[in-house]
């Protein structure tokens, strides 16, 4: 259908009807990537709070000592780390346990004990 436009010219009605279509699929395509990109991820990516399992639950890990308090597991974790060992203080159920790998067990158990 052609009508008179205010300056002369013929449009039609369809030109009338393209701007608002156009911007509605936009939107539509927009809401549709940004809910599959948030959704996607089905995690937070705020740090959950630490629990605490048992010893046993710490993958590979060994636990080579069962200081009393948190700090002295944290002053024997520095300790082997200076030696170069790697080592991780995990609070399990049992109580805190410094961890090393399996393969630095022996060595880590002979630095403690020095």
């Amino acid at each position: 259908m052609r009508h008179w436009q205010h300056d002369g010219t013929v449009g039609n009605s369809f030109s009338y009807l393209f701007g608002p279509i156009v911007a509605f699929l936009a939107i539509g395509v927009l809401v549709v990537v940004l809910r599959w990109a948030f959704n996607s991820r089905k995690t937070s990516v705020v740090a959950a709070a630490p629990t605490a399992g048992s010893q046993d639950e710490y993958g590979v890990l060994v636990p080579v000592a069962s200081p009393p308090s948190y700090i002295d597991g944290e002053i024997l974790r520095r300790r082997l780390e200076d030696a170069g060992i790697k080592a991780n203080l995990a609070n399990t159920l049992d109580g805190p346990r410094v961890m090393v790998w399996p393969k630095d067990e022996e060595r880590a158990r002979q630095t403690l004990i020095s």
